[in-house]
């Protein structure tokens, strides 16, 4: 008697869970790309929900363009900035990816891409690089390091 009440008790806490997570979910989708963001900053956005000008002075948006999500450049590069994310997080790096070419999102018409490209873009809204083949987070990081603004955060001990 005892076990299955345990056994209850216990599917009633992992329901309980799961539906608290679901609504979590649910509520951070909600939200604007931005506050989600800052929420978790892990989160990686599609260009067709994103719109930059609302990470201006927030964060440094880093693009990733391809034709199909099954291009290797693209799964390659979405490889080398998941594997590091402390590093770019530390750097208000977020991460957005469009590999719909006919749904000429925003992003896509501004930065006009061709085929892959990876696209990093300052928290001034500018274009700082963009790049043809995929680049490892430590190459990334050193390009966001060398910024002025970059430098002053880190004087700044933020």
């Amino acid at each position: 008697m005892i076990r299955v009440l345990a056994i209850g008790l216990a599917f009633f806490a992992t329901t309980a869970f799961a539906q608290d997570a679901a609504a979590t979910d649910a509520a951070m989708t909600e939200l604007p790309p931005v506050e989600r963001w800052r929420a978790d900053p892990t989160t990686v956005f599609d260009a067709a929900e994103v719109d930059l000008d609302a990470f201006r002075w927030i964060a440094r948006p880093v693009v990733v363009f391809a034709d199909t999500p099954a291009n290797p450049a693209y799964e390659e590069q979405l490889e080398l900035l998941l594997a590091r994310l402390d590093d770019l997080t530390d750097r208000d790096v977020v991460i957005i990816t469009d590999t719909d070419p006919d749904g000429a999102s925003a992003l896509r018409r501004k930065l006009r891409p061709r085929g892959f490209m990876l696209t990093l873009i300052g928290k001034d809204g500018e274009v700082e690089l963009r790049k043809p083949r995929p680049w490892d987070v430590r190459e990334l990081s050193r390009s966001i390091d060398k910024m002025p603004l970059r430098q002053q955060e880190i004087r700044e001990g933020r």
